[in-house]
């Protein structure tokens, strides 16, 4: 019976021992992110707008956790309110940067000649151009603004998905799946969407992961020079570029916008690592 007994604890499956990966640390972080944002009504103890010069550039305390800037705003309200715009303005970059770039890779790795040649060059060009200078271009000739700023982002931001969505095309195009799809009448358009796209999908959204923490960096730099988001809306990097002034005397002014743009690209780059290393066995550990 014993015996049974030690056979039945050996046939048993072994449970797994649930490790502590980048994955799951980055969207725990992002998690936080986006909880943060959606519930700054709730979490944000003032108004972060509301100004008190008697209490300006007050350091941290148990009244203002993060301190106070120079127009006695508090700094923690105003640092959980600078999440969103950042949100919101990574998701339109997302919107725009994805498809266009999926766009003009899938089309220029299917069709191949002139049209292959064509689109890569342009994609060359693109990519030849230093992002953040070209984005203040843009802003300056289209004005500050939300909208502006993602639109100037995104237009730089889509070089890298293009080609990488090539090189997977070409690698597709003569496979047996796509053989196997043609003989079964499925091509053009299709073909392109209903099949190669689904298998491009994942090395994209893995980039993309990887890109957002240069894209909230790129983001806190139009704010700084204040291209971005405009005043009085809270916004992480017009944040320090508030602080900078004061930086020698009042440090807490700039270290919590900047300890949140940290943490916003640290949860990002985490996320894209977990995301590689599980969708790419190249890449796992």
């Amino acid at each position: 019976m014993t015996q049974q007994l030690s056979e039945l604890e050996t046939l048993r499956p072994r449970r797994r021992r649930h490790r502590v990966t980048s994955l799951t640390i980055g969207l725990t972080l992002v998690a936080i992110l986006v909880l943060t944002a959606l519930f700054a009504p709730l979490l944000a103890p003032v108004d972060p707008n509301m100004q008190t010069i008697s209490a300006r550039l007050l350091p941290p305390s148990a009244q203002h956790w993060f301190g106070t800037d120079g127009f006695g705003r508090d700094l923690l309200s105003r640092v959980i309110y600078g999440a969103r715009p950042t949100l919101l303005l990574v998701s339109l970059i997302l919107v725009l940067t994805i498809p266009v770039g999926l766009l003009v890779g899938i089309t220029a790795g299917y069709v191949g000649g002139w049209t292959e040649r064509v689109l890569m060059r342009i994609t060359d060009i693109f990519l030849s151009l230093p992002n953040l200078v070209i984005a203040l271009a843009l802003v300056a000739m289209l004005g500050p603004g939300l909208m502006n700023g993602a639109l100037a982002l995104a237009l730089t931001s889509w070089p890298p998905f293009a080609r990488q969505a090539r090189a997977e095309t070409l690698a597709l195009r003569r496979s047996d799946y796509l053989a196997a799809a043609r003989m079964q009448g499925i091509t053009g358009l299709r073909l392109m969407f209903g099949h190669i796209l689904p298998l491009c999908l994942p090395t994209a959204v893995v980039r993309a992961a990887l890109s957002l923490g240069g894209i909230i960096l790129s983001a806190a730099g139009l704010g700084f020079l204040g291209m971005g988001v405009q005043p009085p809306t809270a916004e992480w990097g017009s944040m320090v570029a508030e602080g900078s002034k004061v930086i020698f005397d009042q440090w807490w002014v700039a270290a919590a916008p900047g300890a949140a743009i940290l943490f916003a690209s640290l949860a990002f780059n985490l996320t894209g690592d977990g995301l590689r290393d599980r969708l790419d066995t190249r890449h796992a550990k």
